[in-house]
């Protein structure tokens, strides 16, 4: 039988095309995921942000017993990050515990400036320096887990690779984070440009211990980190979702489900590292106030 042309063309381009999806190489995917992350990080750490937390702590039938917000101004004070509350609930803070912050703020940036110079060094070498239980697992990912691609895709207007990850059987972990990925199976979505990861999902599959077993996170517990690219290319945090259960020693049971939303962001240069109170924050403070009026009953 003859094929018409187009269709013709159109058969051959699907055959072409899915043994070459066969042979993408999820596991090379995700290491150039995190050389590329590496990179972003050294960026990434040079911005100051809004981070709204919103915390639900539910009873065993899942209803919720406690539900608070608190929004955090992170700025960097003397070349390192601060974390200031600016609201609660959505609302300003009252004026004493607004001042209690304010205090606390100037007191911490004193503290920087009386530093000697090998206690500054020695604090922005600790900052600059990836979180060594970040780092380790972080070198360890590709190997670790068990890679598939299950597809690619579109999101948030970017190319995607959507890979899949079940931990590698007889993998002996080197770091003690990294002993964690045996209890955990994911989900990434990788951008085909950048190579950045954008998303990851992850779900406990078995419980984890912490702290010689004073934690213990359940089966089932679930995470979502969402990224979201702002200047100079870089990737920063959007949205963490997390829906987990634990158990606190031997008695207290816990269920929470936590959202952070991160906005805001702006680059600091490195010739002012340092943001002061009146530097502005009163802008922002003001933006805050004006949105929590709007929302307010």
């Amino acid at each position: 039988m003859k094929i018409p042309g187009y269709p013709r063309v159109l058969l051959l381009c699907l055959a072409s095309t899915t043994p070459l999806l066969g042979q993408v190489d999820a596991r090379e995917i995700i290491r150039h995921a995190v050389a590329a992350d590496e990179r972003n990080w050294k960026i990434a750490r040079n911005y100051t942000f809004l981070q709204r937390v919103e915390l639900r702590r539910l009873d065993a039938q899942g209803r919720v017993k406690l539900s608070e917000v608190q929004t955090y101004d992170v700025t960097l004070q003397e070349g390192t990050p601060y974390r200031q509350l600016v609201q609660r609930d959505d609302r300003p803070l009252p004026a004493t515990e607004e001042k209690r912050e304010q205090v606390s703020l100037a007191k911490s940036i004193a503290e920087r400036r009386q530093e000697t110079a090998a206690e500054r060094a020695k604090r922005l070498s600790a900052y600059q320096r990836r979180p060594d239980w970040q780092r380790e697992a972080w070198h360890e990912l590709p190997d670790a887990f068990e890679f598939r691609l299950a597809g690619e895709g579109r999101l948030d207007g970017h190319s995607v690779f959507i890979i899949e990850a079940r931990p590698r059987q007889g993998y002996q972990a080197r770091s003690r984070t990294a002993k964690l990925f045996r209890s955990l199976r994911g989900r990434f979505w990788v951008d085909q440009q950048d190579h950045q990861i954008v998303k990851v999902e992850a779900e406990v599959i078995d419980t984890i211990s912490v702290g010689l077993f004073l934690v213990r996170v359940a089966k089932g517990s679930l995470g979502t980190l969402e990224l979201t690219q702002v200047g100079d290319g870089v990737w920063l945090p959007d949205r963490l979702q997390v829906s987990a259960s634990a158990r606190l020693g031997l008695l207290k049971a816990l269920r929470i489900e936590q959202t952070v939303h991160y906005s805001r962001y702006r680059s600091v240069p490195a010739d002012a590292r340092t943001i002061y109170p009146a530097e502005g924050r009163d802008a922002r403070s003001a933006g805050l106030n004006q949105f929590a009026k709007a929302i307010s009953p």
